[in-house]
């Protein structure tokens, strides 16, 4: 699945094809994804300009006046601004339609999702769709430090690679950077959330941080089906210190990396360096 780097890979990418122009219409193949699309796509976004290209979470926002459409890449979906005379390919569910300008012909945003774990919904004006409610803050904000996490982190007992995870506690910081972080910070993601010192969450917090923004500078993570907007991979996964690596050598010290699920989700540390 896509995780924030990858996310934001697509918005950067494209944000500077998509701002202030004018969506003409909506082409819907089938009339789901993971959810029903709503009639707002077809019936409110044509004719609305292109405001701006956000993210929350691993939410796409595309907003306009009226209302923002709501994308979520799912395990496998991705978005393309491509000629609208080029054929569709299998999978490519949905084409939003953008106006000629002086920049560039006619183009769509063509939305391809092979599994539809991904969705198109749409949030109106002043409204916050229910999926966005209840959502932590932004890893690379400076709502979230060392000082949060341990306060939010009292009395916990899940162990803090879980903590880390839950989007209420911090938005996007899926399996693979949560892994890398907690390597980085020499946590032991069995330790108990609530046993963590003020100091190591301040490490931990630092290290979300840094390889977030480092995993965004080189295009995210190629991992399954992803590939940022201009269909490049990413490649970060290649810098992967215990991701993916079980049984292999520990960068830091050599020992096998141990591995285990935690929360049904594949887990790599080392035993000697995370405690």
């Amino acid at each position: 699945m896509p995780e924030l780097p990858e996310v934001e890979t697509t918005r950067a990418g494209l944000a500077p094809h998509l701002e202030g122009r004018r969506v003409a219409g909506a082409v819907l193949r089938r009339p789901d994804l993971r959810w029903p699309i709503p009639d707002a796509i077809e019936r409110v976004l044509p004719g609305q300009r292109i405001e701006a290209v956000r993210r929350r979470a691993k939410y796409l926002l595309i907003d306009t006046a009226a209302g923002s459409a709501l994308l979520h890449l799912g395990m496998s979906g991705s978005l393309r601004v491509l000629p609208a005379q080029l054929p569709p390919r299998t999978h490519d569910h949905v084409d939003l339609i953008l106006e000629e300008d002086a920049r560039s012909p006619r183009q769509v945003l063509r939305f391809n999702d092979p599994r539809r774990f991904g969705c198109l919904l749409w949030q109106p004006h002043g409204e916050v769709h229910a999926l966005l409610r209840g959502l932590g803050p932004e890893p690379l904000s400076d709502g979230f430090d060392g000082d949060y996490l341990f306060e939010l982190s009292r009395g916990r007992k899940a162990p803090v690679k879980t903590f880390l995870m839950d989007q209420a506690v911090v938005v996007g910081v899926g399996n693979i950077y949560a892994a890398e972080a907690l390597f980085a910070a020499r946590i032991s993601p069995l330790r108990a959330a609530g046993r963590v010192s003020r100091e190591r969450y301040t490490a931990l917090a630092d290290a979300v941080k840094a390889i977030l923004g480092h995993a965004i500078a080189r295009g995210g993570t190629t991992l399954r089906d992803f590939i940022s907007p201009d269909g490049a991979p990413g490649y970060f996964e290649q810098e992967l210190s215990a991701y993916g690596r079980g049984g292999e050598p520990c960068p830091r010290c050599g020992r096998a990396l141990k591995q285990a699920s935690i929360g049904q989700r594949a887990t790599v540390w080392c035993g000697h360096c995370q405690r």
